[in-house]
């Protein structure tokens, strides 16, 4: 058997080796016991393989459907939080209980005062 590392190459290598012993299970006799039983592990992956595929496609359609109705919320709560602020004022401090920051009023910067200069440094020159 060749050496795989993904799940789907190792169950492609398990059907093809159950399938060759099936080729063969005249000649292997005494192989039939755990040969069966391979036999039944390698459907029973396969099937849950059908199914984590399946899944795969759901949760595809899943986030989908979840980022339209998160934004659709979005789209909902701005138009309403607009309504809140018509219906209580842009300054009332109501609007702080729904999350949204009240109008209190623009801050002043204050003047810095600009540090003086530093004197200039005599040019010298060496001769």
């Amino acid at each position: 058997m060749a050496r795989e590392t993904m799940n789907a190459g190792k169950l492609g290598s398990l059907a093809r080796f159950t399938a060759a012993l099936a080729a063969n299970a005249p000649e292997l006799a005494h192989l039939e016991g755990p040969r069966l039983r391979l036999d039944k592990v390698v459907g029973d992956a396969q099937e849950v393989a059908k199914q984590q595929a399946a899944f795969v496609a759901s949760k595809q359609d899943a986030s989908k459907r979840l980022k339209t109705l998160v934004n659709e919320g979005q789209r909902l709560a701005t138009g309403i939080s607009r309504l809140l602020t018509e219906n209580y004022g842009l300054r009332s401090e109501k609007l702080a209980e729904f999350g949204m920051q009240p109008f209190r009023g623009k801050k002043v910067k204050q003047e810095k005062p600009e540090p003086p200069a530093p004197p200039a440094a005599p040019h010298s020159t060496n001769s």
